[in-house]
């Protein structure tokens, strides 16, 4: 199987588990919505650094947890999905969830903006959700 999604890490220690695994679930979703991953790379990164990103490229001044840069072509999915770590946590406790099953909803969350999934308005939250869940019940199925 060729490595078209890479995973790295900047300004913090972090390296993700099961890459293959993940790698084969990533591409399963794609499949799904008739699309394929050309390259995607995955940016685990700290809180500053993404509000650096988020400050230099988009002209936020606030932290958040993912933050999609889209180089799709067609269906061919490429792109370069940077995640906060430390945002990942935070949210992880607020809401009650293991830092693994946040961390998977903020993965998939990138790449379905990739895919042409928005979250802008109360209807296109409650689709992007619905996806989300749907992702991480597809995780589950391609365990067993």
């Amino acid at each position: 199987m060729s490595k078209n999604i890479f995973f790295h890490s900047e300004e913090i220690d972090y390296k993700l588990k099961k890459k293959k695994k993940v790698r084969s679930w990533l591409k399963e979703l794609a499949k799904i919505e008739d699309k394929t991953i050309e390259e995607l790379n995955y940016i685990f990164c700290s809180d500053d650094y993404l509000l650096k990103v988020n400050k230099e490229h988009l002209d936020h001044d606030f932290y958040t947890d993912v933050i999609t840069f889209d180089y799709c072509e067609n269906n061919l999915i490429s792109g370069d999905i940077f995640i906060s770590i430390d945002r990942v946590k935070e949210n992880a406790k607020s809401f009650g969830k293991s830092f693994k099953n946040e961390l998977r909803r903020v993965m998939v969350h990138g790449l379905l903006h990739l895919m042409e999934y928005k979250d802008k308005n109360e209807v296109d939250k409650a689709i992007m959700r619905k996806m989300e869940d749907f992702a991480l019940e597809l995780r589950i199925k391609l365990k067993k």
